[in-house]
């Protein structure tokens, strides 16, 4: 547990004064709230002593003025502390989508978007939940305890230790519990895991289910993963059933333990009623860390148990980085060149000693059959990956001596599968163009054949194109993706199979 926590360290770091601030208002509420049995027993022995009104307004007054402490700094302690964890999802949801972006593209071949997914929302809050709820509740319950047990010690220290005597059997039954529900809860977010990919699958490939008549077949796929997210939810609930109630019959067996001993006490004039009330009044006291005890380790083991999901994530280092001193790049006249190029994926070599050369401001095909390496080849050039072997040169320069930011804001690139957004048409033509006014959208359009389609939807350049572009037809997608990269007015433009969906006609056109 305490290994994945590691990586929360500089967030925890970056809000300590705001952290300590937090904790300072609950040290003060549970001092102010461990008063009041004292007060209380005082209250009862001087009233027993002799009854005065006066006295009896006083010590209400101290109760009073108790109350009022604990009420105004528990609601600074939760708005504080919830306030930081916030704060800290915010931070650790931005460097996990910053971290994700910079991943290269053979983490997302091994990896499902729906497990991605699952991580950076329902683990993010579990995490969430351990910073704020968590250490919050770990703290208070252990100082409540700490206070009450020292009080009780002070007063009568027989009667204290009756008071601990579930203390061993309570921490054995949560090093056990703590464990075991840390293992269930990692099976239940891989299990989320699970259901998040399958959903998203058949979201994307909607058309391809209904056009096989695939929705009984998928939905009973889906059933079998929901039962099973289910079972394991079962068992955790089970487990949790267990654990809650063996804290409360453990605490109110020592609740009846005090009881008799103390009133025998009583009986026996070694201690006086005040302090028997004071006693029974911490017992109570004690009830709420004890239970809170088995919610706080749930908390704990669901956040570790995340954090760890998340940690897996994080721990990916990107195979295509900047290097430490890259060279600028400025002014880029287009030059292309590989020299004895080869790339394996691991099965054999998809590209082999290749030697090429393409002069800036010509325009050249690569034709070859299905799987020879067209799309691998053109990848190499905006440094989507690198080359197992030899070395890509744009203006005579290796691609790992620059920047791939900095190079790939110099390429027009139409991959083979063509990715729109859920945005609007014209958004979609300037995506990473901020400053592109109306007219460069539309001289675009219609360079790349788009712009008479554009004019026969109602809402024109507004209307917008659906999740990944579904109200679009195939050869309007290309289109799209290729107004995209004519925008930028790329040094280098790259089509891979970019006309495929489009006919003869416009192809000659564009």
């Amino acid at each position: 547990m305490w290994k994945s926590v590691e990586t929360l360290r500089p967030y925890l770091w970056r809000y300590r004064w705001g952290m300590f601030t937090g904790l300072l208002c609950l040290v003060i509420k549970d001092f102010a709230s461990a008063a009041q049995p004292l007060m209380i027993g005082g209250a009862v022995d001087a009233l027993t002593r002799s009854l005065r009104s006066g006295l009896f307004a006083r010590y209400a007054a101290y109760l009073v003025g108790l109350s009022v402490i604990q009420g105004i700094f528990q609601y600074w302690m939760r708005v504080i502390i919830i306030g930081i964890s916030r704060d800290i999802e915010y931070d650790l949801r931005n460097d996990l989508f910053r971290h994700l972006v910079s991943l290269s593209p053979d983490y997302y071949q091994r990896t499902r978007t729906g497990d991605i997914m699952a991580r950076s929302t329902n683990d993010l809050n579990a995490v969430r939940m351990m910073l704020g709820p968590g250490i919050m509740y770990w703290v208070e319950t252990s100082l409540t305890f700490v206070l009450a047990i020292a009080v009780m010690v002070s007063k009568d220290w027989r009667l204290a230790l009756l008071s601990i005597l579930p203390a061993p059997a309570v921490s054995f039954a949560v090093i056990f519990f703590g464990r075991t529900i840390h293992e269930r809860f990692e099976r239940i977010q891989a299990q989320f895991s699970d259901i998040s990919s399958r959903v998203q699958e058949n979201l994307a490939g909607v058309r391809m289910v209904r056009a096989f008549a695939q929705e009984g077949a998928e939905l009973r796929r889906f059933e079998i993963l929901n039962r099973q997210y289910i079972a394991e939810n079962l068992k955790l609930v089970k487990l949790q059933g267990i654990f809650q109630p063996l804290l409360e019959a453990l605490i109110g067996l020592t609740f009846l333990v005090v009881l008799w001993a103390g009133g025998y006490q009583v009986l026996r004039g070694r201690i006086t009623l005040g302090s028997f009330i004071m006693f029974n009044t911490y017992m109570g006291r004690l009830v709420w860390p004890m239970i809170a005890l088995g919610w706080v380790v749930n908390l704990m083991q669901r956040g570790s148990a995340s954090l760890g999901r998340i940690n897996q994530i994080l721990a990916e280092t990107p195979t295509i980085a900047a290097p430490l001193g890259p060279k600028p790049v400025t002014g880029i006249r287009g030059e292309i060149e590989f020299r004895n190029v080869s790339m394996d994926y691991g099965s054999g070599p998809v590209v082999e000693r290749i030697d090429l050369r393409v002069p800036a401001a010509s325009t050249i095909a690569v034709v070859g059959h299905t799987g020879s390496g067209k799309s691998t080849l053109v990848s190499l050039i905006p440094r989507l990956m690198d080359p197992t072997g030899g070395a890509v040169l744009v203006d005579g320069i290796d691609l790992r001596q620059l920047d791939p930011a900095e190079l790939r804001r110099h390429i027009g690139f139409v991959p083979q599968e063509t990715f729109l957004f859920s945005a609007t048409i014209a958004e979609n033509i300037a995506f990473g163009v901020d400053d592109a006014t109306e007219g460069e959208i539309q001289r675009a359009a219609e360079i790349a054949g788009l712009a008479g389609d554009i004019e026969g939807f109602p809402q024109g350049y507004a209307t917008m194109v659906g999740e990944r572009g579904i109200t679009l037809s195939g050869g309007q997608k290309q289109r799209t993706a290729i107004a995209r990269a004519i925008l930028r007015n790329p040094a280098i433009l790259i089509l891979d199979d970019a006309l495929s969906s489009v006919d003869t006609l416009t192809e000659e056109r564009i």
